[in-house]
């Protein structure tokens, strides 16, 4: 069952509208997440919206959002003047042009969402949208409102569907003249980059996220189940790093400890594809005690005829 959509209104290409479902692409729920807890009682902590001055409990319907003006001074706007500033893509997301997906600075990628025809009608104008684009090879800029905020989104076709990735604002990038200046202007020689990029062809590979493996989220799985079984926590030591003190050694270095790896890993037969944790991490965390063991000595039992017969 898909989950609940973020955002339902139309999407019109000119004259061609139709009615469209906006759902997030990606999703973080899978994550091992923490409550806070007092540590002398164990107890969750609650948290109250209280008044700054009189520290006394505000209901949800007596709180507004505010604007700073200064240290002591708020202006107070309510959600009905927010919505009365939304502008017309509240309701629809009109493309507005059509750019090559490599003009695109990946600094100006948000987050990812699918875009789906929201109930029987509409799947024709939908297609239409959809095939244009791809057949053009272009993606399609367009404006959403999402909570009480105007976001650029760049859509582009995906299996039957439509991917829209949000867009910042040129004022949210940062400029990296900031960042970058105080680097220094080093000359590399001929010599140190055959060396890397000979680590880098040895390293080449093709991107394909099942075999990238979520060390940390292991680590926590593994760090509760202990917890859970009374199994005393030792830390692990952690990796020192070592100062490079002559990089054309450390580059030479590289190389002959890739061309070991390879030498040493070639006759062995392909690891076994480790097993996604995300679908049973409940299951991982709620190990049943002696279950396996269990069927394994109830497969190994006799049956009753087998030991009448014997």
């Amino acid at each position: 069952m898909a989950p609940r959509a973020n955002w339902k209104g139309f999407l019109r290409l000119s004259l061609v509208t139709c009615p469209v479902a906006l759902y997030p692409a990606t999703s973080e729920s899978e994550k091992i997440s923490f409550n806070q807890m007092n540590r002398a009682t164990g107890h969750r902590i609650k948290y109250l919206k209280v008044d700054a001055d009189t520290g006394e409990e505000v209901a949800n319907e007596d709180i507004v959002k505010g604007y700073k003006v200064d240290t002591d001074t708020f202006i107070a706007v309510t959600k009905e003047e927010l919505e009365n500033v939304a502008l017309e893509s509240t309701r629809t997301i009109e493309i507005d042009e059509f750019i090559d997906r490599s003009e695109i600075d990946p600094r100006y990628l948000i987050r990812p969402y699918y875009l789906r025809p929201d109930g029987k009608v509409g799947h024709d104008a939908f297609a239409v949208i959809r095939e244009t684009i791809r057949e053009m090879n272009k993606v399609a800029i367009g404006r959403v409102v999402l909570t009480n905020r105007e976001h650029i989104i760049a859509l582009e076709p995906l299996d039957k569907g439509l991917m829209g990735t949000l867009l910042r604002y040129p004022y949210e990038v940062r400029d990296p003249a900031e960042y970058f200046d105080e680097i220094q202007d080093v000359k590399v020689t001929k010599d140190m980059l055959d060396l890397a990029r000979h680590i880098v062809d040895q390293k080449s590979g093709n991107f394909e996220p099942d075999k990238f493996e979520d060390q940390y989220e292991t680590a926590l799985v593994d760090l509760i189940n202990q917890k859970r079984a009374g199994k005393p926590i030792v830390p692990k030591e952690r990796p020192r790093g070592e100062n490079v003190v002559d990089l054309m050694e450390a580059l030479r270095r590289s190389v002959g400890g890739a061309k070991s790896t390879e030498a040493a890993s070639a006759p062995k037969k392909p690891a076994k594809k480790v097993k996604k944790a995300s679908a049973g991490q409940k299951e991982m965390l709620m190990p049943i005690a002696g279950k396996k063991q269990a069927k394994e000595t109830a497969a190994k039992k006799p049956t009753a005829r087998q030991r009448k017969s014997a």
